[in-house]
């Protein structure tokens, strides 16, 4: 049972990972604008309940599940460690905060609209993507405080989902933004600040 919850763990990240990415494509979206007509204004709203609940479901299973301990750090570590969880918490607070209309798909209940444009103030000045850069922080950081075996598959399956993620969500942006995008991209990291 121990080994067939890990696998099953694993395979319930993959499974979150493939449909959130398809469901968030180009692709889809037009598919399902043909399919829903008028209603497609409600497609991003439900797919941000759906992505939640589905989310919350994986993440019920794995603190559920029994799991190895990998390692035991010295308490002054683990509580040193819980700065970079905190910081990642924080930097995902600052973020969603930020974008919660255009992220969450709510903007569809107000009439008005806030204009499409390029953030490169705020965090956006240090990296590309700071939502991925504060998942991977806290995601990674936490798995440290607590080392169990499923945390770390867990952070593996996350930090290969973020990075496919970002890559698909950059073709997106320089179709949108074109040049602009593209100069960013030459200007800012796109994950750890200060890498380039």
């Amino acid at each position: 049972m121990f080994i067939a919850n890990h696998i099953i763990l694993l395979v319930l990240w993959l499974l979150f990972g493939i449909l959130h990415s398809m469901l968030a494509a180009e692709w889809f979206k037009r598919f399902m604008q043909r399919r829903l007509g008028n209603r497609y204004k409600y497609y991003s709203f439900t797919y941000s309940i759906f992505a939640a609940l589905t989310l919350t479901g994986i993440l019920i299973f794995q603190l559920s599940m029994q799991s190895r301990l990998l390692y035991v750090a010295p308490r002054w570590v683990s509580l040193l460690l819980w700065l970079p969880v905190l910081a990642g918490l924080l930097i995902m607070a600052v973020v969603i905060k930020k974008y919660f209309f255009s992220l969450s798909g709510i903007s569809v209940f107000y009439k008005h609209q806030p204009p499409v444009v390029l953030e490169q103030g705020g965090l956006n000045r240090y990296v590309r993507h700071p939502l991925y850069f504060g998942t991977l922080l806290f995601v990674w950081a936490l798995f440290f405080v607590f080392p169990y075996l499923s945390n770390l598959l867990a952070c593996i399956m996350i930090t290969l989902y973020t990075l496919l993620g970002a890559k698909l969500e950059e073709r997106k942006l320089v179709t949108q933004f074109g040049d602009q995008y593209i100069l960013y991209k030459k200007q800012v990291p796109m994950l750890i600040p200060g890498l380039f």
